[in-house]
Order: C-alpha cells, then sequence, then structure tokens
C-alpha cells in the first residue's frame, strides 16, 4: 500500500496532523500501537490558542461538551504560599481540560472520517529511506506488513524504549519522572488551576471531565528517591504523599478526595529542544520538543505544531522541512524556554522559596507567565 503520509502516532500531535492532511485530499496512514482508549501521563489542560486548531480538525464542539470547565484563574500552590491571578481572556475564550481517554479517541477518529487509514494495534519496528520513498515495516498481532509513503511524521512522544525511534538514556539526578491521578470530590472551585512548586518538582491541578480534579507532576529522580524512602508505599502513593505534606494547597484541596483508578506513571523525561526534520522524518509533538509540564502546555503545543507541519507540507513541497522546523522554533521555543526557567525555580528550595515571596507580592506576575506560556495568543498563521 502507498500513501502520500504515514503519521507514526495517534496521540493529540499525530491524530491532528493525519485530519488535516487527510481533510486536505492527501492519502494517510495512521499507525497506533496501543489500544483506545487508554490513560496516559500527562497534564490535560487544552489552552484556548489551541480551540482554533480543533475548530479546523471539526472537533471542537464535541470537545466543549465533554471537557471540564473553563479555566479563567491561575494559582500558585508552594509550601503555605496559595496565590492566583486571572488568566487573560484569549481571543476565542479560556482553556479547559479532558482526559486523554476521551481526547485521543476524540481527534483520531476525526482523522479516520476524513480519509485516513488507521492502523491500531500496530508497531513500526522499521523504516527504510529509498530516494524520496519511505518503506515502514508494521508488526500487528498476527502479521507483518510492508506500507510505502513520501512523507513520515513521527509523532510518537519523546519517551520511546523500542521502535526505530528509541532513546537509549543513562541515569542522572536530574531526570525526571511524571506521575498523574484523578481524584473525586476535591475542594477546588470551577475554573481555577494551580500550579504546584513542592521540593524536587512541579505541577499541576485542573478540573477536567466528569466532574474529576487531575493532577500532574514531574519530580526528579533523586527526590524520587528520598521521597520513597521518607513515605511508604508505590512511588506513585510516596509522590502523592511528598506533595500533601509540602504543599498547603495541596492538602487543603485534596481532604476527603478519593483517588480514581491507579496512579499512573512514565520517565525518565528529559524537556527540551529536538530535531522537527532529520533524514526526511518530520518530527511532530513531544518528539519535536517538550516543554517543561509546569506551564501547562504540553498537549496545546503537540497540536499545534501538527497544524503548523501540516500547513508547510501542503505549502512548501520540497521546503518543507526547513520551512517547518524555523517555524516551529519561532513558535515555540520561547515556551520551552519559559518552561525551563519556571522549573528551575520550582526544584531549588532557596529559589522556590524567592519566587514564592514574589508572587504573593505581585500576583499579576501569574497573568503574565500565562501570557508568556502560551496560553492565550494563537498559532502565528505567517510562521515561515
Amino acid at each position: 500500500m502507498r500513501f502520500d503520509a504515514a503519521v507514526i502516532g495517534s496521540g493529540p500531535a499525530g491524530a491532528t496532523a493525519a485530519r488535516l492532511l487527510a481533510q486536505a485530499g492527501w492519502s494517510v496512514a495512521l499507525i497506533e500501537r496501543a489500544v483506545f482508549p487508554r490513560r496516559k501521563v500527562c497534564g490535560e489542560f487544552i489552552s484556548a490558542a489551541t480551540l482554533p486548531v480543533l475548530e479546523a480538525c471539526g472537533v471542537a464542539t464535541e470537545f466543549r461538551a465533554q471537557a471540564g470547565p473553563a479555566v479563567h484563574t491561575v494559582a500558585a500552590y508552594s509550601g503555605a504560599t496559595m496565590v492566583q491571578a486571572p488568566l487573560p481572556h484569549g481571543r476565542v475564550g479560556w482553556g479547559r481540560a479532558l482526559g486523554r481517554e476521551h481526547l485521543d479517541v476524540l481527534l483520531r477518529d476525526a482523522a479516520v472520517s476524513s480519509g485516513a487509514m488507521l492502523f491500531q494495534p500496530a508497531e513500526v519496528v522499521a523504516i527504510a529511506r529509498q530516494a524520496a520513498q519511505h518503506t515502514l515495516t508494521l508488526r500487528r498481532v498476527n502479521t507483518v506488513d510492508e506500507i510505502d509513503a513520501r512523507t513520515v511524521i513521527a509523532a510518537c512522544g519523546s519517551w520511546n524504549t523500542q521502535g526505530p525511534f528509541a532513546a537509549a538514556m543513562s541515569a542522572r539526578p536530574s531526570d525526571l519522572f511524571a506521575f498523574k491521578a484523578h481524584f473525586r470530590g476535591a475542594a477546588m472551585a470551577a475554573g481555577v488551576m494551580p500550579l504546584l512548586a513542592f521540593p524536587g518538582g512541579y505541577g499541576g491541578m485542573v478540573h477536567t471531565d466528569g466532574g474529576r480534579v487531575s493532577l500532574s507532576c514531574c519530580i526528579r529522580r533523586d527526590a524520587l528517591r528520598q521521597a520513597r524512602e521518607i513515605h511508604s508505599g508505590k512511588a506513585g502513593e510516596a509522590v502523592m504523599r511528598h506533595i500533601l505534606a509540602s504543599t498547603e494547597g495541596v492538602r487543603r484541596t485534596l481532604q476527603g478526595a478519593m483517588v480514581e483508578d491507579a496512579i499512573l506513571a512514565c520517565g525518565p523525561l528529559r524537556p527540551g529542544i529536538r530535531s522537527r526534520y532529520r533524514d526526511g522524518i518530520f518530527f511532530a509533538g513531544n518528539a519535536a520538543g517538550e516543554a517543561h509540564p509546569i506551564i501547562a502546555e504540553g498537549i496545546s503545543m503537540a497540536i499545534q505544531s501538527s497544524w503548523l507541519l501540516a500547513q508547510h507540507l501542503l505549502a512548501d513541497g520540497p521546503a518543507a522541512g526547513p520551512n517547518y522546523a524555523r517555524a516551529w522554533k519561532c513558535q515555540f521555543a520561547a515556551r520551552v524556554h519559559a518552561a525551563s526557567l519556571f522549573a528551575w525555580l520550582a526544584m531549588n528550595n532557596h529559589r522556590r522559596a524567592a519566587a514564592a515571596q514574589l508572587i504573593r507580592a505581585f500576583p499579576a506576575i501569574l497573568t503574565w507567565g500565562a501570557a508568556l506560556s502560551g496560553k492565550t495568543l494563537g498559532v502565528r498563521h505567517d510562521a515561515t
């Protein structure tokens, strides 16, 4: 089988790219190794700046119907500090949160409805390139298939342990491990999104679908080890106890709340800017660049980067690779650097205390930070 594009990964980035290319008339193969619906470790907030892309994908109405309440206030919880400030009102309103078990299905089905051919579950085990053609070897339950595509988009995330995009890492104390849990009965006002800074890590909480509150966080490898020495239980349970013991705002919010299902975990993660185009393969979503989750922009950046890539693939022909790489850097590099700065402040005791004092004195810093991280400014349609 031959396709104009093969998209590896049907998360928000991959499904968005597949939808936009398919509805423009391209033949698209959408390849996903996991079975949906699935829970996944990540924050669930979708910024207002991403809503126009959801409109272009034809899912904005259903997204709003399923998602949690509009987020109009950002807060900061660190130690005894609890400060909040209004989010800037975007051109299309405020962002919302939706669980990945719902969002991924919504976007995947939109891609399929536009004509993308879905291979799920299927894993890409090899990619060979000859001139302008790629041959992908897919392993499915009982078969091994080959498909050809002139364009390959890797939207399979930044953390892979197998396959052609496997990331080999040696352990570092600064490696981050991510955790996520949903809570029922949390005492958090609708429309408020607290950002969390605690010893060795950071995270955030948000109202998501079905009346749940989602808490997602990252913690350094060395801080995780210390937390497990102090607090009993599995890694996720130790991290949640670590946050509760050090963060007054979280204690108040989750007092009496119940964890829904298991606490999810993944890692190690190393946020940063990566290759956006290499050896004839385009990278989108976290595979292209990943911001520290403290700014709650991971999914939004993934969806927006796929919109950007689709526009360059449709308009630029052979120049799409370098043009997309430059446009991605112009659009997202500042967010990644801002997230790195916020994470640097959050994970050190002295810097965290100083930042908390500053925020208490000037809550408008939270509003400024929200604008800096891209929560109200849309993707620039003239990015080149």
